[in-house]
C-alpha cells in the first residue's frame, strides 16, 4: 500500500495510536559509544538504549491537498507548511510563546499531527503543533544553547504545542466527520494575522480597521507588500458608506487567505505503517508516482558523508540511511510508546535522558512521540546554502501523561539535531 486514501474513516483517526507491539529490528546496531568530549557526559544508559529493540513506526509523507476543505480544522488534518488548523480556535497561544527566542520574531509553522489518545477522555482530539524560525542563524544559536545543557532555560528557535479537548466540546461536534465538504466547525476562531495567518490577530490596522496583526514585524511587512493602497481605498469604502469593517472573519467552511509569500508549501501528511515497506514490492505493484526520486535523496545522503569527521557519526548515518532507504519520501516518524525512540542521523548532538526535561504543567516525565525528517526541507523547497534553513533531524517529547492544565496549548520539548555539530 503506497498511500491511504483521505477520505475513508482511517484517515480521520490520523495518528491514532498509543501502546505498540515491538519490532525486532535494532536501529541504533551500528552506532559505536560517543567518544566526543563536549558530549563526554553521556553514559551508560545511552548505550543501553542502542540496545533497545526498536518499536514500530508510522511514517508520515507528504501529498498535496486534494480539496480545498482538506486542511480545514473541523477535519482534524495533518498537516506540513502553509498555516495550522487549530485545535481550540480562540484561546491561542500568545505573547512570548510565539516568538524566536533568539530574534523575538514570530515562529512559523511548520507541521501538525493529530495524535488523540483513546484511553483518555480528555485527549479524545489531540494535536501536536511544531514551529520554527526560519532563519538558520538563529537555529544555530539554539544549537549553542541547547549544549549548555540548561533546556529549561534555554533560548529556542524551535517550539512545539499540545492542545487536547474532549469529545463533547464547544468547538465540534461529537461526531465524526463526513470528510465530503460539508462539516463545520460549531462556532468561529479568533481573528488572525493578515501576514500569517498563523497567530491571533490582537492588533489592528488603524487606518483601515479591517486587517490584523500578530505583531509590529507582520504590519510593517503587509504595508510595504501593498497594504498602504488598499488601506487607503477601505478608508474611502468606510468613510463613503454605512458599511462597517470586516473584522477579518472567514466563513466556517473556508481558510482564510494569507498576504505573506514567504510561508512553506502547504501539504497533508499521511500516515502507514513503516512494516509496509519491510518487503520490497514487485514492479508490477501500482504505487504513486514518487515526489522526490530515491537518487535524489540518495545522492543528498552521500553528499552529506563528506561533513562528518568521525566514525560513530559515519557508521550512525549508514544505519540512517538504510533505515531510511525502505521509504525515502517519509518526511516524518511517530512512535509514541514507552519503549520508543528516534532514529538519530548521526551520533553525535543527541539528547541524553537527563537533559530531557519534566513537563512544565505537571512535573512528570517527557517520553518520545516524533521526528520530522530532512527530507521535509525538499518539498518545502530549500536551498542548499548555509543560509538556508537545514537539520538532519528534528525530534518531539510530550507528556507521557498527555496531562492536562489551565492553558489549552501546552509548550512540550523539541530537540534539533543538526548535520555539523562543530558550526
Amino acid at each position: 500500500m503506497r498511500r491511504i486514501n483521505e477520505d475513508s474513516m482511517d484517515d480521520f483517526k490520523g495518528l491514532r495510536i498509543t501502546q505498540l507491539d515491538t519490532d525486532d529490528e535494532d536501529d541504533e546496531a551500528a552506532t559505536e559509544p560517543i567518544s566526543i568530549d563536549e558530549f563526554d557526559d553521556y553514559d551508560d544508559e545511552e548505550d543501553d538504549e542502542d540496545d533497545e529493540d526498536c518499536e514500530p513506526v508510522m511514517l508520515g509523507f507528504v501529498e498535496s491537498p486534494k480539496f480545498t476543505w482538506s486542511s480545514l480544522r473541523q477535519l482534524f488534518p495533518n498537516l506540513a507548511g502553509g498555516v495550522p488548523a487549530w485545535l481550540d480556535p480562540v484561546n491561542l497561544p500568545s505573547g512570548k510563546s510565539i516568538l524566536c527566542d533568539l530574534c523575538e520574531e514570530p515562529l512559523q509553522f511548520v507541521l501538525q499531527l493529530y495524535a488523540p489518545l483513546t484511553e483518555k477522555e480528555s485527549a479524545f482530539h489531540r494535536t501536536l503543533f511544531l514551529f520554527m524560525c526560519p532563519s538558520m542563524s538563529c537555529l544555530l544559536r539554539d544549537q549553542h544553547e541547547q549544549w549548555k545543557r540548561t533546556p529549561e532555560k534555554a533560548m529556542r528557535s524551535a517550539k512545539v504545542f499540545r492542545c487536547q479537548l474532549p469529545r463533547v466540546n464547544p468547538f465540534y461536534s461529537s461526531e465524526a466527520p463526513k470528510q465530503d465538504g460539508t462539516d463545520k466547525p460549531l462556532s468561529h476562531g479568533a481573528p488572525l494575522c493578515t501576514w500569517c495567518g498563523t497567530w491571533k490577530g490582537d492588533k489592528v490596522c488603524s487606518g483601515c480597521k479591517n486587517a490584523r496583526y500578530c505583531s509590529p514585524k507582520h504590519q510593517v511587512l503587509h504595508w510595504r507588500l501593498g497594504h498602504k493602497t488598499e488601506c487607503q481605498q477601505l478608508r474611502a469604502v468606510i468613510e463613503t458608506s454605512d458599511s462597517s469593517p470586516v473584522n477579518n472573519g472567514v466563513s466556517l467552511t473556508q481558510k482564510q487567505k494569507v498576504a505573506s509569500k514567504s510561508l512553506w508549501k502547504e501539504f497533508v501528511l499521511i500516515n502507514e505503517d513503516e512494516s509496509e515497506y519491510d518487503t520490497e514490492m514487485s514492479e508490477n505493484d501500482e504505487v504513486a508516482k514518487p515526489l522526490v526520486s530515491k537518487r535524489e535523496v540518495n545522492d543528498q545522503m552521500k553528499s552529506l558523508m563528506n561533513d562528518f569527521e568521525g566514525d560513530a557519526d559515519k557508521k550512525s548515518f549508514v544505519n540512517f540511511q538504510q533505515r531510511v532507504a525502505k521509504a525515502p519520501e517519509q518526511v516524518l516518524r511517530y512512535c509514541r510508546s514507552s519503549g520508543s525512540k528516534p532514529l538519530w542521523p548521526i551520533a553525535s548532538g543527541r539528547v541524553s535522558k537527563s537533559e530531557i526535561p519534566n513537563c512544565k504543567s505537571c512535573g512528570g516525565p517527557l517520553c518520545f512521540e516524533f521526528q520530522v525528517m530532512p527530507q521535509l526541507l525538499f518539498f518545502f523547497g530549500g536551498k542548499n546554502d548555509k543560509e538556508s534553513l537545514d537539520w538532519a533531524t528534528i525530534v518531539v517529547y510530550t507528556c507521557e501523561n498527555s496531562c492536562e492544565s489551565s492553558l489549552s496549548y501546552k509548550e512540550e520539548f523539541v530537540w534539533v539535531q543538526l548535520h555539523s555539530q562543530t558550526t
